[in-house]
């Protein structure tokens, strides 16, 4: 008798009803259905996250202040680039009274506008080319392996963001980054690989290749169709 209560309230009872409580009670909100959720989010949000992999850079940072009845209200305007080194490239401007606020507005302006570059190789450009923005002129070449990025300020940030290791530029006119900036993306826009303008005029890539002494036909149209 003795024996009894201990086994049934203490023992039984207690830890029975206590064990199912706390039991389902785990399995509801731990290893059950919240964990499971809580990894699915963490998979999602690290793939896509992940996937881009940009390249940011800041060019450049104005400050400007309003007089108002209370004294002076600063305000800043922050230029970004933003590339994945493999082609892609953007940049943005953002306005804020913060400068990281300005940065993100700036950098979220980039990522929407990005454009793509065909690029030799994956390393240098396919032609020379010449852009014009307000005040600003822009000239880029293609360069042999090893030269390097041969290029100051706003332009620099612009190729190390594209994944050019390879170029000549020569910005004339105005040191204006914003200027500057436009005027290398207009060059840029007008880069087109072998592939592209064989498809528009009808031809073998090999046929166009033909002139060029540095690689061979079969080199160059191998690297046209690696281009995306």
């Amino acid at each position: 008798m003795a024996q009894e209560p201990r086994s049934g309230p203490g023992g039984g009872a207690g830890r029975g009803p206590g064990g199912n409580r706390s039991g389902p009670g785990g399995n509801r909100g731990g290893p059950g259905r919240g964990g499971n959720d809580r990894n699915r989010g963490g998979r999602g949000g690290g793939s896509g996250d992940g996937g881009e992999e940009l390249i940011e850079k800041l060019v450049h940072i104005n400050r400007v202040s309003k007089t108002v009845k209370g004294g002076k209200r600063f305000g800043f305007a922050a230029l970004v680039v933003v590339g994945d080194g493999k082609g892609r490239v953007g940049f943005g401007h953002g306005k804020a009274r913060e400068v990281p606020e300005a940065i993100a507005k700036g950098t979220a302006a980039a990522k929407k506008a990005m454009i793509r570059v065909p690029l030799r190789d994956g390393r240098t450009l396919h032609h020379d080319g010449y852009g014009h923005f307000g005040a600003g002129k822009t000239y880029v070449r293609s360069a042999t392996q090893g030269t390097g990025i041969i290029a100051g300020g706003p332009m620099r940030a612009v190729f190390e963001a594209l994944g050019v290791a390879d170029v000549v530029t020569k910005s004339v006119g105005t040191n204006n980054p914003y200027n500057m900036i436009r005027a290398t993306f207009a060059a840029l826009g007008e880069q087109t690989s072998p592939k592209s303008v064989a498809q528009r005029r009808g031809k073998k890539i090999a046929d166009l290749m033909a002139r060029r002494g540095d690689i061979s036909a079969r080199t160059a149209e191998a690297d046209a169709e690696a281009v995306a």
